[in-house]
């Protein structure tokens, strides 16, 4: 068995724990006791088939306990782990709500019902609704500390405390994740107010720490972090524990930066009701848990030190289990959400982009000369940013420069295609800039800006490279709203780059946007012109949804597609598609840099007699299918046009749905045009054969009236 060495830290007299009234102590065990206890009925009605799903805080009562009495509910912000059930307790959640969870009731604060039991949220306590995959919380609890920085440079003080903090719980095993450094390269860099409490119970599941961790100790690995107060204690012991995360706290009040608690504690039970630990722990360790187990071991010192008598604690016990079956009962006779309220809160209840309010399509207030996508988006990032304040833009080169020393003396970056070029001048360095090459760091820290109320505009520089943000834009950024039953959301647009023509080969050629249309919660945008880009940007930014923002790179500078400016409050709907080109033969349903593609072939049959209809779908989700199934209704062949690779691409979807809405006005099978089910190649004729060209198209109208 390995040895776990515990740090020696006794309270000393000074301790601040020593302060502690008998009353404070005792309030301390009846918070254990309860937790405890609650575990005990959930395997009880787990058993019982009562609940579905059961995990347990057991063993980490007595250090959440300790951060519970020192952090404030409702005032600091809170990003927890499943086995925080005694923190939760400590800021105010009750055993009745905690149970509501596990029988997934209607009335459940957390998820309504919508997530498995120890999944905590409360808005109320600003509790942030926990998610399932592990270590997805770091990134996001450094973006909600990010936002009191954010809001102190900016003098915002609604919604945000001179001196709050933020806490981010994990157990040992999450601090594996790339997302836990990369979250504490950021915090430590901008002296964030963030506490990390890293709950270590040897255990990840059945891997033992040592096998997770360099060395075994996580708290030795980050202490090179500039400005990062570390310490280790014994989470068991609530008297140490109190005073190791008061320091930590005090510290990250003060501004001084980020700190991580890493607290010992013991985990009796198995992982969950799925894990038997009998499997891989030897009764020898687990006998030696049993023996610093808080809530047995600390009510035996308060009767020692004189904080309570033995009939106490009993009357407490008693008191607890009294609490629970009241609890209980509450519990079970409460009813499940409806199955009417499945779709509440996919996305937002309250603003809805695809409504005239953000239809001004017909009534552009043109000015200048026509400009290119890149001078129209870069506009419209200008106009909304003067609107409303809290609208923040980073990623990676986005801003002018880093280095505040070098304003005014050099042009400036502004992004490597130039759309945010000119913003950090204009707004300042508070609300624009640069993010380490990391994308979930981009995502995540983009995330807890949202929830506090700020509306990031971000940037993943090309779409190539998002994968490593895709943990948190599918798990995190789509299912916030849903998952908390619409009591926190993350209203985020994520700009990216896509697409080829551009002999960018492999990796800077991918158009991958089906990875994300499948995902409720997101809304899809995709457009193939400047003025469309204008005002779909604006639409995605006034929403209240998160977006993810497609500029195709082939587009950013063409002729073809240029405009004037359309003014300040021009707007189009998400879900309206475009009308390109007439036609009375064909309908073809495309989007991006096809679009071009297909207005040019049509022209080119025309001569022939094919009179081709071309529509652009503008937003992928939603998509507009009024518009597509009139249009096939009224010409009876049609053809789905994309540029990602044929095979379950976007263009199923639309091929499926005609089929489903249109069969019997079909004259022909539904068509598609697509690139090859191939990567991207440099070489030009690689390139040439594998996207889809004029020609393709040409001959797929030609084919298809002859049906």
């Amino acid at each position: 068995m390995a040895t776990r060495t515990l740090p020696d830290r006794k309270p000393s007299a000074s301790s601040l724990s020593a302060r502690l009234t008998a009353e404070q102590l005792v309030g301390a065990y009846r918070t254990m006791l309860l937790s405890r206890r609650l575990d005990d009925k959930e395997v009880q009605l787990k058993g019982q088939n009562k609940i579905f799903f059961q995990i347990s805080g057991a063993g980490h009562e007595a250090v959440l306990t300790a951060a519970g009495m020192i952090l404030k509910p409702g005032y600091d912000w809170f990003y927890t782990y499943y086995r925080d059930r005694a923190l939760c307790l400590s800021l105010g959640v009750t055993p009745a709500e905690m149970l509501y969870e596990a029988v997934g009731a209607a009335v459940d604060p957390a998820s309504g019902g919508r997530q498995m039991p120890s999944h905590w949220g409360h808005k109320a306590y600003n509790i942030v609704s926990a998610s399932s995959p592990t270590g997805t919380q770091f990134l996001q609890g450094v973006g909600s500390a990010e936002a009191t920085l954010r809001a102190k440079l900016l003098n915002i003080t609604e919604g945000f405390e001179k001196d709050e903090v933020v806490l981010i719980t994990t157990g040992e095993g999450q601090t594996s994740e790339g997302e836990f450094w990369e979250s504490l390269n950021t915090a430590s860099n901008l002296k964030l107010p963030a506490v990390y409490l890293v709950e270590d119970n040897g255990y990840a599941i059945s891997v033992p720490v040592e096998v997770n961790t360099a060395g075994g100790n996580i708290s030795k690995l980050v202490r090179s972090f500039p400005n990062l107060f570390v310490e280790e204690v014994d989470g068991c012991d609530l008297l140490s524990s109190y005073d190791t995360m008061q320091r930590a706290v005090d510290y990250a009040r003060q501004r001084k930066g980020p700190a991580l608690v890493h607290a010992h504690v013991i985990r009796p039970y198995s992982h969950s009701l799925s894990d038997d630990e009998k499997l891989y722990r030897p009764p020898a360790e687990r006998e030696a848990d049993a023996a610093r187990d808080p809530v047995t071991q600390f009510p035996k010192w308060l009767v020692s030190e004189g904080h309570a008598t033995e009939d106490e604690i009993k009357k407490i016990q008693k008191e607890v289990d009294s609490v629970v079956l009241a609890a209980t009962d509450d519990a079970l006779a409460q009813p499940q959400p409806g199955p009417e309220t499945v779709y509440y809160g996919v996305y937002s209840p309250d603003v809805d982009p695809t409504s005239e309010q953000f239809d001004t399509e017909d009534d552009p207030q043109f000015s200048g000369e026509p400009t290119t996508m890149v001078d129209l988006l870069n506009g419209c990032m200008k106009d909304e940013m003067r609107r409303d304040p809290k609208i923040l833009v980073f990623g990676q080169d986005v801003a002018d420069v880093s280095r505040e020393e070098y304003v005014g003396k050099v042009k400036g970056k502004g992004g490597v295609f130039k759309v945010t070029w000119g913003l950090q001048k204009e707004f300042g360095s508070a609300r624009v800039y640069n993010s380490p090459l990391a994308e979930a760091n981009i995502v995540g820290r983009a995330i807890g800006l949202a929830v506090r109320g700020f509306k990031p505009v971000v940037e993943v520089q090309f779409f190539d490279y998002i994968w490593t943000a895709y943990m948190q834009l599918r798990d995190e950024l789509a299912t916030m709203r849903w998952r908390s039953n619409n009591n926190f959301s993350a209203p985020v647009v994520v700009r990216t780059t896509y697409g080829g023509y551009i002999r960018g080969a492999i990796y800077h050629s991918q158009t991958g946007a089906t990875l994300f249309t499948h995902c409720p919660g997101l809304r899809v945008v995709c457009p193939s012109t400047a003025l469309d880009a204008n005002g779909l940007l604006r639409t995605a930014i006034r929403c209240d949804d998160p977006v993810i923002f497609l500029e195709h790179k082939h587009l950013y500078r063409q002729i073809y597609n240029k405009s004037a400016y359309p003014g300040p409050n021009f707007m189009i709907p998400f879900g309206k598609a475009k009308v390109v080109r007439e036609g009375t033969d064909v309908t073809v349903v495309t989007y991006g840099a096809t679009v071009q593609r297909a207005v040019t072939a049509a022209n080119a049959v025309a001569e022939n007699g094919i009179s081709v209809e071309v529509i652009d779908l503008r937003t992928l989700s939603p998509w507009d299918r009024e518009a597509v199934f009139a249009s096939v209704r009224k010409n009876s062949r049609v053809i789905v046009a994309y540029e990602d690779a044929l095979s379950w691409g976007f263009g199923a979807e639309i091929s499926a749905a005609i089929a489903d809405e249109c069969f019997a006005w079909l004259d022909a099978p539904v068509k598609r045009i697509a690139s090859t089910d191939t990567f991207v190649g440099y070489a030009p004729r690689l390139e040439d054969a594998i996207l889809p060209q004029v020609e393709d198209f040409r001959k797929a109208y030609e084919e298809i009236v002859k049906f």
